[in-house]
């Protein structure tokens, strides 16, 4: 069975905005590539920071919903901690309510848009 999972990650603010791009699209890869399936992934762009971090004050923030089982979870956090690009990240399964909100969210702003 697979669980529902939610991971955002912080990117360093230095990146230029073709590296940030090619750090996203490595990490939906490696989620891909390890039997993985991204459901939904929002790009909240460059957001000041709660606190610095690295003595940086922003960060680029990225959303990724996706299924999985749990082993990829933690190959995933190995992956974010070794690469010097990403300042924080958090990933945490997402119970029924979790998904069917998410769900809701996504639904919502589709409709707004159009």
């Amino acid at each position: 069975m697979l669980n529902q999972y939610e991971t955002v990650f912080i990117l360093t603010p230095v990146l230029s905005e073709i590296q940030v791009k090619e750090t996203v699209k490595k990490y939906q890869d490696y989620i891909s590539e390890n039997g993985g399936e991204i459901v939904h992934q929002e790009d909240w762009g460059l957001r000041k920071l709660a606190y610095p971090i690295q003595k940086k004050t922003t960060g680029f923030y990225y959303l990724v919903e996706f299924k999985s089982a749990g082993a990829l979870v933690d190959k995933l956090e190995t992956q974010y901690r070794r690469d010097e690009r990403v300042m924080r990240f958090l990933t945490f399964r997402m119970d029924k309510h979790a998904v069917a909100y998410a769900a809701k969210k996504r639904n919502k702003q589709e409709q707004s848009n159009s």
